[in-house]
């Protein structure tokens, strides 16, 4: 019932998480050091489904990463 009024806006905040959690599984490979790489790396293959669309939110024309193509 909390949910329904504000669905716009829970989406906006659950999106914006889902986002800064995409760069810190993918700072490694845009160069930035990731202390927790290891445990972000099995989640990689669900996450590249998802990788154009938000490489294209953050403002990137094209893929940031040299050895994966997604564009």
């Amino acid at each position: 019932m909390y949910f329904a009024p504000y669905r716009r806006t829970m989406l906006k905040e659950i999106q914006n998480e889902e986002d800064v959690f995409k760069l810190l599984a993918f700072s490694e490979m845009l160069g930035i050091p990731n202390p927790v790489s290891y445990y972000t790396l099995e989640m990689m293959p669900l996450m590249l489904e998802e990788f154009h669309e938000w490489h294209q939110r953050m403002g990137m024309e094209k893929s940031p990463l040299d050895g994966f193509r997604c564009c």
